[in-house]
């Protein structure tokens, strides 16, 4: 007869229990948004962001293109409201273009 389990996760449940316990949930985070920018931008757009990271309750992302640094500038209040109404308002309250 086979002993049944008690716990199963799936592996976003495991990653995520790991990230807290070993205090990377920021990281896992700015991977989450620098997917769901992967999804909103253009392939072409995307490319030059270079990367995403969440420090000091702040999400800063670093663009090669001036072009689209200053576009992102321009709409810091619109992006930073999707990313909140995406993923809350308890991990980060500012956004930064670099």
């Amino acid at each position: 007869m086979k002993k049944k389990k008690k716990r199963e996760f799936q592996s976003s449940e495991l990653v995520r229990s790991f990230a807290k316990i070993y205090g990377f949930e920021n990281k896992l985070l700015a991977f989450e948004i620098k997917d769901f920018l992967e999804e909103y931008l253009d392939e072409s757009l995307f490319s030059e962001i270079e990367s995403v990271n969440i420090e000091n309750k702040r999400v800063l992302i670093r663009i090669h293109s001036p072009l689209l640094k200053h576009d992102f500038q321009m709409r810091k209040s619109f992006f930073l409201k999707k990313f909140q109404d995406k993923f809350g308002t308890d991990d980060f309250n500012d956004l930064q273009i670099l």
